[in-house]
């Protein structure tokens, strides 16, 4: 690996000359970020992969949904649709493919509040503007076109000492020093008890600004569900078997957490945005069958699931005992009331503002 990065490094050079010019023609006004007269937050990170985006993004909207007229905003990666695309309510099953799996993720969830999807945030806030009071963008710290209100920046603490390389040599979108423009730094996925001290050496290695704010997260592993999202009557034990389906960027954490219950476990694993195929789950299935062990069980990710209902694979899927592991947002220190303040105020003060002018 360390010699496929020096290959590599010349052209992280060149795609960072490239960044580095871009991102300064949007701060001398060269290039226009658009401002708009709703709260618009912002969740990202400077590296390809998962820091917790989605999590976070559904704590903001619980935070938020009941007092806003809440829309949430992303590119919808893996989603067969161009342009600006709406969850409907009522809508398919399928419909990871026409949005994306995180965007299906949250509107199964949040049935409630607008999933929009949209490659131009700029033409996606404009159309949502008409009849929203607050928008969250999803993944969208690289989109220069809009500057949102406040920017939660996330870095996931397994990778916080990997080299600060640029893609292709390594995993950073945009130079290290483009964390900068956040209002926030959110270290997500660290382990339940982490010590002031090495929170302090998590901090030197980010620094960050003296204006921006700190937090550190870790991730809270909700109860089994199963694909509709009810309650599942199953507990692991060192006996269950456990076939672990994923096609997210880091599966660690996940395989971690379900090694504290037992140590049996087949990993099918894929990339991630892995679209799976007939021949996936019937790999998957053919397994499952053949193990002999009384106590085993399926289980995937929330936004795995979403891929999981599609026309080809749902007569497959349904024949399975399939499982989801939904995760949500623990804060450290006991901020979490100084993190949800911290949101609110910046909400209630832009929205006084605004509409004052």
């Amino acid at each position: 690996m360390k010699y496929l990065r020096l290959l590599l490094f010349p052209f992280s050079l060149i795609y960072g000359l490239v960044v580095t010019i871009r991102n300064l023609c949007f701060d001398v006004d060269i290039f226009k970020s658009r401002k708009f007269y709703i709260p618009v937050i912002s969740v990202g990170n400077l590296d390809v992969g998962g820091a917790g985006k989605s999590p976070m993004t559904e704590y903001l909207v619980r935070l938020l949904k009941k007092h806003y007229k809440l829309a949430t905003l992303s590119r919808g990666y893996g989603r067969k649709t161009k342009g600006y695309f709406v969850a409907a309510e009522n809508a398919p099953r399928s419909l990871a493919s026409l949005i994306g799996d995180e965007p299906a993720q949250f509107h199964q969830k949040f049935p409630d509040i607008t999933v929009a999807v949209c490659e131009d945030r700029v033409v996606g806030i404009k159309t949502l503007l008409v009849d929203h009071t607050l928008i969250i963008l999803d993944d969208a710290y690289q989109h220069r076109a809009v500057k949102p209100g406040l920017s939660l920046l996330l870095f996931d603490y397994n990778r916080i000492n990997e080299p600060h390389l640029l893609l292709p040599a390594g995993n950073l979108r945009e130079a290290f020093s483009g964390r900068k423009r956040a209002d926030a730094i959110i270290i997500t996925k660290c382990p339940d008890q982490l010590s002031a001290h090495e929170q302090t050496s998590v901090l030197d290695r980010i620094k960050p600004f003296t204006n921006q704010q700190a937090f550190f997260t870790s991730i809270n592993y909700q109860p089994l569900q199963t694909l509709k999202g009810e309650s599942a009557d199953t507990k692991l034990t060192a006996d269950t078997t456990i076939f672990l389906l994923t096609g997210i960027a880091n599966a660690a954490p996940l395989v971690q957490h379900l090694k504290a219950h037992t140590q049996q476990i087949i990993h099918h694993k894929y990339p991630d945005h892995h679209r799976f195929s007939l021949k996936n789950i019937s790999k998957l299935a053919d397994d499952f069958a053949a193990c002999v062990q009384p106590h085993k069980v399926i289980i995937t990710t929330e936004k795995d699931a979403q891929r999981l209902a599609t026309n080809e694979l749902l007569p497959l899927v349904k024949d399975l005992p399939v499982l989801v592991l939904p995760i949500g947002v623990n804060f450290l220190n006991e901020e979490q009331q100084k993190f949800d303040q911290f949101v609110l105020n910046y909400v209630t003060e832009y929205t006084k503002h605004h509409q004052l002018h």
